[in-house]
């Protein structure tokens, strides 16, 4: 098999391994902290955390296959270490980033969020909403 065809076929399957177990070890810790952050409501926070969960997948695995495309093909051992190292590095910090975007966003937010529901302020602006429209 050529070196590009397994330096590809291994990308994939560490960038993809990697993005699932980073995904599942944040949705499981993460629900403690979002349940703190919307005020221990916890039907909010685990569906807060499914949401996220999901848009994790979506933009990292877009992210690891849009990535194939960029860069030199590997065409000997020293091409396809390189080749492996700068792919997955560079996914690895687009987990990083993109986790410490949502920990900061959600820190800011949740409490707002969490109030908002348990005053039944959503409901009242969907009322409102219904009899507009």
């Amino acid at each position: 098999m050529a070196i590009q065809t397994v330096s590809y076929a291994l990308y994939l399957a560490i960038s993809i391994g990697l993005t699932i177990w980073v995904a599942r070890t944040l949705s499981k810790n993460g629900e403690v902290f979002l349940t703190d952050c919307f005020g221990h409501d916890e039907v909010l926070a685990r569906s807060t955390n499914h949401l996220l969960v999901v848009g994790f997948y979506l933009v990292n695995l877009g992210f690891i296959l849009l990535a194939l495309r960029f860069g030199e093909p590997p065409a000997d051992m020293i091409g396809a270490i390189r080749f492996l190292s700068s792919k997955i590095g560079l996914a690895v910090v687009v987990l990083g980033v993109m986790h410490f975007f949502n920990m900061n966003a959600i820190a800011k937010f949740g409490r707002k969020v969490g109030t908002w529901f348990r005053e039944g302020q959503w409901q009242q602006g969907a009322m409102s909403a219904e009899k507009a429209g």
